[in-house]
């Protein structure tokens, strides 16, 4: 007869193994999230050599940016719902398919339209891909442990930020800017060789019919759920799109410094996602609460260090807000995507997916917000302010949502 400590002994080795299954699918999911990243945001720093190869200028360029987040505001939702008869497993592995595929025809595009095409058809998978991963990272760990899952995904994003564009803009500079979308085709591969591996076998599709699932995006709560993250997103690209020429004027600091703040921006946010999935876990919407709150502080000193400090004097400081800043701007991310999971019971996949085009939604806004102000003559140096303001209505909105589930 088997013991009862040969029991305990296979017991625990099959939670251990079932322990790295989760660890390594949570993996594969992030190495996704770090091609999507390092594909989103690595285009910045080679618009000038971009620009002068297709023969346009920099602001055309830049609308390369501007397609890409429109994409998946509107188009990843079209997405999801094409693939809501796959299960996930085979959906995610679609999405990474046509990942590859768009970056493979940025890479050959020998114009400025077919670029913008392939830019278009590489952003229908971002948020059809974080949406879906969204909902398979959290189904493969306890309720305990869900916001902490989706944070582990959106690692990838973060890291992208911190590794994946320098390393492909310098790849860019010195190759060419081709060669920066041949490095992420390769990435593309690797992570479609590691979900193909890692992600489990049965991974079921989402079982109502479109007409229900709409029906739950009419939901009060989820819609103040995406409305959170609309505002949340805003806060933060209504300051960070202008961070170069903001340090430059108020702190006269140099391209170099300009570098290294925004260097250490991404790691910020890299420390505030895992924080974000921790607080999302113990206490979701009052976590939310305070880290708007905690973000209208951090804002309103940056403004005061900018406008009070005078000249070189005032990057250290800034800085090191700025840090702050990031980690708690991006510690916002897992909590949000969770409360429309838990808002969105019947409708994850589509929900999750229209959440990331939110973000996206937020992301145009909060820079369009800053954009109007510089153009009607506010400083650089006061643009923190509407940043703060946009982070308490998330405080804000967040009370009401809370009140709502009483």
């Amino acid at each position: 007869m088997r013991t009862a400590m040969q029991h305990t002994l296979d017991d625990t080795a099959r939670a251990a193994s079932g322990g790295r299954s989760v660890a390594l699918a949570l993996l594969a999911l992030a190495a996704a999230s770090f091609g999507i990243g390092t594909t989103e945001f690595v285009i910045m720093g080679l618009l000038p050599e971009m620009a002068a190869d297709l023969g346009v200028d920099i602001p055309t360029a830049g609308l390369l940016v501007t397609g890409y987040a429109l994409s998946v505001t509107f188009g990843s939702p079209v997405v999801a719902v094409l693939l809501g008869r796959l299960d996930r497993r085979r959906a995610l592995l679609v999405l990474v398919a046509l990942f590859i595929l768009g970056n493979a025809l940025c890479a050959l595009s020998p114009d400025y339209r077919l670029l913008m095409l392939a830019r278009i058809v590489t952003a229908l998978c971002h948020g059809a891909f974080f949406g879906l991963g969204s909902v398979v990272a959290a189904d493969l760990v306890p309720p305990h442990r869900k916001a902490s899952a989706i944070a582990v995904m959106f690692t990838g994003l973060t890291l992208a930020n911190v590794l994946g564009v320098p390393f492909g803009t310098a790849l860019g500079h010195a190759l060419g800017w081709r060669a920066t979308f041949w490095a992420v085709v390769g990435i593309g591969f690797l992570a479609a060789a590691a979900l193909l591996a890692w992600l489990p076998r049965h991974l079921p599709r989402e079982s109502g019919s479109l007409l229900s699932e709409m029906r739950v995006l009419r939901r009060p709560q989820v819609v103040l759920a995406m409305l959170l993250s609309v505002l949340a997103s805003a806060s933060l690209f209504s300051v960070f799109t202008y961070v170069a020429p903001m340090l430059a004027a108020a702190a006269g600091a140099s391209p170099a410094a300009i570098t290294g703040v925004l260097l250490l921006f991404g790691v910020g946010l890299t420390l505030g996602n895992v924080l974000g999935g921790r607080l999302g876990d113990w206490r979701m919407l009052p976590s939310v609460i305070g880290l708007g709150l905690a973000l209208a502080v951090m804002l309103l000193a940056l403004l005061a260090i900018l406008a009070l400090v005078p000249g070189n004097a005032a990057l250290m400081p800034a800085t090191a807000v700025i840090g702050v800043w990031g980690i708690l701007a991006f510690a916002l991310v897992a909590p949000l995507q969770m409360r429309v999971l838990t808002t969105a019971d019947g409708a994850r996949n589509l929900a999750s997916t229209v959440n990331q085009g939110a973000f996206n939604l937020g992301n145009a806004l909060g820079a369009w917000l800053g954009g109007v102000a510089i153009t009607a003559g506010v400083a650089y140096t006061h643009l923190p302010l509407i940043g703060a303001v946009l982070a308490l209505a998330v405080a804000g909105l967040a009370v009401v949502a809370h009140r709502l589930d009483r």
